[in-house]
């Protein structure tokens, strides 16, 4: 057998769309790159048209077809105009990546009630929308599918200074594992890629020098993850060949950090 027909056989996405939530961003984006790297269209979702056409330059250049749709994420009403618009376009949905997300580093004392609700509303209701509205189509369609949320290691293990970022996480790796057990009799996989450190936009604020070592000391790869780290993954789980049996999945990508004790 060829190993390169075999590796597309199992990890090749050809004629399938996918819908990228967060796309714009430095982790799903990366993301993105991989799914049309493996042949898929690829949905970029954001609100920042600037970063899309950089990220669609890169897909483009590679060989990769892609399209940017401006959405909020928290907006039922907008992200049923983006399915709507997927399918009148792009003329199916096979794979939705819920990646959405802000982070802070206040005090727990100090958070106020709007910057709670704010995180909330980026981190956990952006994803309950996402699956709500992309999940309702691929069990109605028939055909199945792979949703993809984005969790965190704070989502796994309790972690310092990121009080609300962390109840939010927490909260999308609970729902991710009830619709997996929801929609598993309909073939839509339901998944968390959990990236360990990765530093992105929504974290520098809180990568101060001595988390940073302290960061490195309960890593026993003593690096950060580089985002295209989380490609192969990504693509495990989109795959209905290679992931066909991968449902309700804490998948992590952590150099080591969450196995590290003493």
């Amino acid at each position: 057998m060829n190993p390169s027909n075999y590796l597309t056989s199992l990890f090749g996405l050809t004629g399938k769309v996918a819908v990228v939530i967060g796309g714009t961003g430095e982790l799903c984006g990366a993301m993105a790159e991989g799914l049309a790297g493996a042949g898929a269209e690829v949905v970029l979702v954001g609100r920042n048209a600037d970063k899309a056409a950089a990220r669609l330059a890169k897909i483009t250049a590679a060989g990769g077809k892609g399209w940017f749709h401006a959405a909020e994420a928290s907006s039922k009403a907008e992200l049923e105009a983006l399915r709507d618009a997927v399918l009148q376009k792009s003329g199916r949905i096979d794979i939705v990546v819920n990646g959405a997300g802000i982070n802070s580093a206040t005090p727990y004392f100090d958070i106020s009630e709007e910057e709670f609700d704010r995180i909330v509303r980026v981190n956990l209701k952006s994803v309950f929308l996402g699956c709500q509205v992309f999940g309702k189509h691929l069990v109605a369609a028939g055909q199945g599918g792979s949703i993809i949320n984005l969790g965190s290691m704070s989502g796994v293990v309790p972690l310092s200074r990121v009080f609300t970022y962390s109840a939010t996480k927490g909260a999308v790796h609970n729902l991710t594992l009830n619709l997996a057990r929801e929609w598993a009799p309909h073939k839509v996989r339901v998944n968390v890629l959990v990236p360990g450190f990765f530093p992105a936009e929504q974290n520098r604020k809180v990568l101060t020098p001595d988390r940073v070592a302290s960061i490195m000391g309960h890593t026993p790869m003593k690096r950060f993850g580089e985002a295209r780290e989380l490609i192969g993954a990504t693509l495990l789980l989109a795959s209905d060949a290679a992931g066909s049996f991968i449902t309700g999945e804490e998948l992590i990508v952590d150099g080591g950090y969450h196995a590290m004790t003493i």
